[in-house]
């Protein structure tokens, strides 16, 4: 090590460094908090003043972390938020956490990943470590990121050092916030990943050295490959399961009996959050440039994305046996987020299924204890509130649709209530037989 890095390295061993993390969103904001538990100053930024605001408030915007996470931060003396750039420069690692998107062919979009790159390029000084954490093809930390840090005259590996350690959050649950979940640590040289290293070794429970930015960019694809073909194997096995009039949920709980060789996964309505649909496509994009085909990963995308025409088949099928039409029937949808328990509708297939609906002519409504107000989304204008989940609503509804199992939801005020209940999580399943008179079509 140098000396601009041996001292970078003292100021984390004695945790005197300050670490400014660039985007406080469902990443930047948990690992914030766990900076500052681990005894780090932070410079929190981001370009939405209204989510600064709420910080210096103590108001929650992301409702799942709760209110005394919130209360945490505005109470902390080691906390500053802000949108100008300008206060990164107090920060001696710059973690980015920022969105990667599709674009509409399914290509990787680089552009938050870049111009947040271009922004802390503007205020990179000497003895900065510079961390991405967003989801990325391999080579995006040293290729993408690289070259415009480098155009600022300072030698990339001597005067800064930039690494690459992908987010993992698991948002909803809470046996794993952003302290407990190991973490990869990979550089873009064997210095840069080893600062890198330090901080995070301080910050959660383990921290994983690995020996380059392309290996943990990679591992995190791998991740959540891993789960989007399985997820496609066990929606393929519900289509088929469904015909044969066999119950894929228990098929799946007896096969986890099994103690070794097996790993349960449960069917859906279509994939959700910012992981699961994205990340595998940008690996299949990389791949092409090296001139491999990936047919497994693909395959298990058009599986998954299938999924919404696959629930409106089924809805559709539930209501024909009630003698009724799609068009004009009255859908009133439970759940909208893209999983239970939080408030994140990013990719929710619930999106693509209201849409599907309203095709084919139905009134829909939602209910979503978590979610009050459909937000705006890239592909979709929902345009819609949360109705009660009240008596009068299900009995005035042709078909009620189970798109997410939130906890919040008494599932047998359904099934005393309404007519047809079409549910794609196995919801009803937690009702004791013989509840109400609800007809439940599993889809």
């Amino acid at each position: 090590m140098n000396t601009i890095a041996t001292e970078l390295l003292k100021k984390i061993e004695s945790k005197t460094a300050t670490v400014g993390i660039v985007g406080l969103g469902y990443v930047g904001l948990p690992l914030s908090h766990a900076c500052l538990k681990a005894g780090f100053k932070v410079v929190g930024f981001d370009i939405d003043q209204r989510k600064i605001d709420s910080i210096k408030a103590g108001k929650p915007y992301i409702h799942h972390l709760g209110q005394d996470f919130f209360d945490y931060i505005k109470s902390s003396a080691g906390f500053l938020g802000t949108t100008d750039p300008m206060d990164l420069q107090k920060a001696d690692a710059i973690l980015i956490c920022v969105p990667t998107p599709l674009g509409h062919h399914k290509e990787p979009d680089l552009s938050f990943v870049l111009d947040s790159t271009k922004l802390v390029a503007k205020v990179l000084r000497k003895g900065q470590l510079v961390v991405l954490e967003s989801t990325t093809y391999p080579g995006t930390t040293r290729d993408e990121m690289g070259p415009i840090l480098d155009a600022t005259g300072l030698k990339r590996n001597e005067d800064f050092f930039l690494a690459y350690s992908p987010e993992r959050e698991d948002p909803g649950n809470p046996n794993f916030s952003a302290s407990v979940i190991p973490k990869l640590v990979g550089g873009t040289d064997e210095v840069s990943g080893k600062l890198a290293y330090a901080l995070y070794s301080r910050v959660v429970s383990k921290a994983h050295f690995v020996s380059s930015a392309e290996v943990a960019e990679t591992a995190k694809l791998l991740e959540n490959i891993f789960r989007a073909v399985n997820i496609a194997l066990v929606n393929e096995m519900k289509t088929v399961l469904t015909d044969m009039n066999i119950d894929v949920w228990e098929v799946v709980a007896a096969a986890g009996t099994k103690p070794f060789g097996f790993m349960p996964f449960y069917p859906g309505p279509g994939l959700g959050g910012h992981c699961i649909p994205i990340d595998p496509f940008y690996l299949t994009w990389k791949a092409k440039e090296v001139g491999r085909i990936t047919r497994f990963i693909e395959l298990a995308g058009e599986i998954n994305t299938a999924m919404p025409h696959y629930v409106l088949e089924r809805t559709q099928s539930a209501l024909n046996d009630d003698c009724k039409s799609i068009k004009g029937s009255k859908v009133l949808v439970i759940g909208v987020a893209y999983k239970k328990n939080i408030d994140d509708s990013r990719e929710s297939p619930s999106a693509e299924i209201i849409e599907l609906l309203r095709d084919k002519g139905a009134e829909v409504t939602y209910h979503d204890p978590h979610i009050p107000s459909y937000p705006s989304m890239r592909k979709y204008r929902i345009d819609l509130k949360s109705v009660e989940l009240n008596e009068a609503n299900l009995k005035a509804s042709d078909c009620v649709l189970i798109l997410t199992d939130h906890d919040a939801v008494d599932y047998t005020n359904l099934a005393k209530n309404a007519k047809l209940v079409v549910d794609t999580r196995n919801a009803m399943a937690t009702v004791p037989a013989g509840t109400g008179k609800a007809r439940v079509v599993k889809a």
